[in-house]
């Protein structure tokens, strides 16, 4: 029996194909990719034929399940003086004119959220905390999973959401909300977090010491650009980026430690779109014994959660790499050659990654000692130049380079120990989104990290993704032509 999960209609659409042909207790995740991968559309909000082609090579689905409720989404929409947007949101014609005709089924937002982190875990008890902008009427809730259960036990409603406060204030230092969420808080490492902090808590934010309920003073669904208007320089918007991800940091650790005094798991799920704010995460590793982020644990991500949430069941999660599939032995020998010769290189090979960080299949690759490198690999990408980039490291080496937290899908942030050595993978604050590749990956990219030490003693690789500014990751053999034609970056 073959079950897609869809995400769409909204932002960042992705589907999700599952197979439990052979036994109705062994669900496998076949297949996990953005659509935009697909269409060539960055955060592409809806689905496209090549993606469907693709999917379906598993078989037609028996049943597709939506990650989400569309009646009540449509009230809140109502509610939030969107209008009546029941057309928009009528999901079987949705999925009709794509030919899907399925018999389907819906999960709640914030469900679809809880279950893909919690049965990917390998957890058979954990504490799961959801924090997003806005799903249905929730925007933050906290489960307990026991055994193959999860049970809401707290819930947050729309307006009060941390994550439309976040985007507001992404939108508010000149950045493009649900999008460059990432980019502040890049930012924020260049500012004085004290400067506002202040004022944008007394403004905004109402904290009760004893509760996870985070109340907002203004709806900030449509922004917040009339807060001081006159303060509008750069180094305006980095000290309103320092404040911002503080003020997040503060709210973070308040309900990590709600979590932690309230509920008796000692392992930690943390999922929804905050999830990916990589700076505060650390606080969560250093309180709980075991901490799982799905490494796609925002919308996207919900396609596989969908499903999850219906079956109730774990699955064995092997890792990130669900995507389009370019069928070839990993370029070891052509990639070191070329990281010697012109110190960058691009590789696109076997399944791509899903979620929004390349972690060897899809990856531009440098040498990350040079003092120039950083540059380079920016002005390749066009990004702003103040941009930081991830290092890739063998994980036994890991702790001799760098003190924190540290894994293999670039979901912390720790210091590195020689910052010196490795400029172009330390940001201005001293600390590096560092990725770990363990002996039991058997991967080319783990591979390829080992002959690189080999040759020239140094344990890891500057890795990001293999995109350009504003347009998804390379995904298939064709982007891949285009990529290097256009860009003259060498990819294998």
């Amino acid at each position: 029996m073959i079950t897609w999960g869809i995400s769409a209609n909204s932002h960042d659409a992705s589907l999700a194909v599952f197979d439990s042909s052979s036994s109705s207790l062994d669900l496998r995740l076949q297949f996990a990719s953005h659509s935009e991968r697909f269409s060539g559309i960055k955060n592409d909000a809806h689905l496209n034929k090549k993606l469907l082609d693709y999917a379906l090579q598993w078989g037609r689905p028996s049943e597709v399940i939506w990650y989400e409720k569309p009646f009540k989404k449509t009230l809140r929409q109502l509610y939030a003086g969107q209008g009546w947007l029941a057309k928009e949101n009528n999901i079987k014609q949705y999925l009709k004119n794509y030919g899907i005709n399925a018999p389907l089924g819906y999960s709640n937002h914030h469900e679809s959220h809880a279950a893909a982190g919690y049965y990917t875990s390998g957890f058979t008890d954990a504490t799961i905390l959801c924090i997003d902008s806005i799903g249905e009427f929730e925007t933050l809730t906290i489960w307990e999973g026991k055994g193959n259960n999860i049970t809401k036990r707290f819930s947050q409603g729309y307006p009060h959401s941390v994550g439309l406060f976040y985007s507001a204030m992404t939108q508010r230092v000149g950045l493009k909300p649900n999008e460059d969420e990432y980019i502040l808080m890049g930012m924020s490492a260049f500012g004085d977090p004290k400067l506002y902090y202040d004022e944008l808590m007394h403004t905004f934010i109402e904290m009760h010491r004893w509760s996870p309920d985070i109340r907002f003073k203004h709806n900030l669904h449509k922004g917040c650009m009339w807060w001081r208007p006159e303060i509008n320089k750069w180094e305006d918007h980095i000290n309103i980026a320092a404040a911002t991800q503080e003020i997040y940091a503060t709210i973070f650790k308040h309900l990590i430690d709600y979590c932690r005094t309230n509920f008796e798991s000692n392992n930690i799920v943390i999922m929804g779109g905050c999830a990916l704010n990589c700076v505060a995460n650390d606080y969560a590793d250093d309180i709980y014994q075991n901490t799982w982020i799905m490494p796609n644990p925002s919308d996207a991500g919900s396609s596989v959660g969908a499903v999850l949430a219906k079956k109730q069941m774990h699955i064995d999660w092997k890792g990130p790499y669900l995507g389009y599939n370019i069928d070839r032995e990993y370029p070891v020998e052509q990639l070191l050659k070329e990281l010697e010769t012109n110190q960058i290189v691009g590789v696109a090979n076997g399944k791509a990654e899903f979620g929004p960080r390349a972690l060897g299949n899809r990856s531009l690759l440098a040498d990350p000692r040079g003092a120039d490198i950083k540059d380079k690999v920016n002005t390749i990408k066009k990004r702003q130049m103040y941009r930081p980039f991830a290092p890739a490291i063998l994980e036994e080496h890991a702790e001799k380079y760098f003190y924190g937290s540290v894994g293999p899908y670039m979901q912390y942030t720790s210091k590195c120990k020689e910052k010196e050595q490795f400029p172009a993978i330390v940001h201005v604050d001293g600390t590096s989104r560092v990725q770990t590749v363990s002996k039991n990956d058997n991967s080319g990219f783990r591979e390829l990290l080992e002959k690189w030490y080999e040759k020239t003693g140094c344990p890891m690789l500057l890795n990001t993704s293999l995109n350009i500014k504003g347009k998804p990751m390379i995904n298939d053999e064709n982007d891949i032509e285009m990529f290097c034609k256009k860009y003259k970056v060498s990819v294998y």
